[in-house]
């Protein structure tokens, strides 16, 4: 008898108390999606629009014990990370993950704060390099990760085009490149590379126009957005253009609910809008 339960997605990153980014964002975004998400909680943080007050680290035995509960009673079709504080997580998320094998794993490789600062230290950066890139279908840097994870500033959209081949020899399956720190205009431009199956590489450009909008949680998004299109069978290319209009949806009708102009996504009515 095939089985019948439906796919779920699980995200395992950090919560969010003000509800724009983190889990809370990413589980927006699976409802929104129409499949149920599940989470893993690696770091909870006491935060609003405003900034980031406490940061609380559970041992990295609770979050292994928070996934491995996930795959023995849901069929996960897809997986997406986000924050995890230091290297002792990030470890034990690969180490799960070898185990379940899920058949889509989106990394979102947060390292660097809105503000530029540094999130992990560098060797953590080194592990999420060395261990968690190689198991990545698709890795979702925006530029300052980029830069980071490659050591060298991205200057240009050639500059760009290389950052991706050189995250695909890194080992990640594919590589979608956030371009919204670079100036190209009116325009945001995001690169999308893979390899292509008769070898060599394939890059494409996905445009959208650009919102004069400050945001909270676009990162996170995107990276939920593109696990669930992934869970609900669209091709890589497909899901990678479709999480990218999915925010560019939410951006543009998202709302300011704290006392600063940070705009939180509006996710069910850039699911209406679909």
């Amino acid at each position: 008898m095939p089985n019948s339960r439906p796919f779920s997605v699980l995200t395992i990153a950090g919560s969010d108390s003000g509800g724009g980014a983190g889990i809370q964002a990413d589980l927006k975004t699976f409802a929104a999606h129409r499949v149920h998400g599940l989470s893993a909680i690696a770091a909870l943080t006491a935060q609003h629009t405003r900034g980031v007050t406490a940061v609380e680290v559970p041992q990295p035995t609770f979050l292994r014990e928070q996934i491995d509960a996930c795959f023995d009673d849901f069929r996960i079709q897809a997986v997406k990370i986000g924050m995890l504080a230091n290297a002792d997580m990030i470890h034990a998320v690969v180490k799960a993950l070898d185990q379940h094998c899920p058949p889509f794993i989106v990394v979102d490789p947060v390292m660097v704060a809105t503000s530029g600062a540094q999130l992990l230290a560098n060797s953590a950066i080194e592990v999420l390099r060395k261990r968690m890139l190689p198991m990545a279908t698709v890795v979702t840097p925006n530029l300052p990760e980029a830069e980071f994870l490659l050591g060298r500033p991205i200057a240009d959209l050639d500059a760009m085009r290389q950052a991706c081949d050189d995250l695909l020899d890194l080992g990640a399956g594919a590589v979608l490149l956030k371009g919204g720190h670079l100036d190209t205009g009116p325009e945001v431009v995001d690169l999308f590379a893979a390899r292509r199956e008769s070898g060599g590489r394939m890059h494409r450009e996905i445009h959208h126009p650009r919102l004069d909008i400050n945001a909270h949680g676009t990162g996170c998004t995107l990276a939920s957005a593109l696990a669930a299109q992934l869970a609900l069978g669209l091709p890589l290319d497909e899901a990678c253009h479709a999480a990218s209009a999915y925010v560019h949806r939410a951006l543009k009708t998202g709302t300011r609910p704290g006392r600063s102009d940070i705009l939180v996504l509006d996710h069910f009515g850039a699911a209406d809008r679909a």
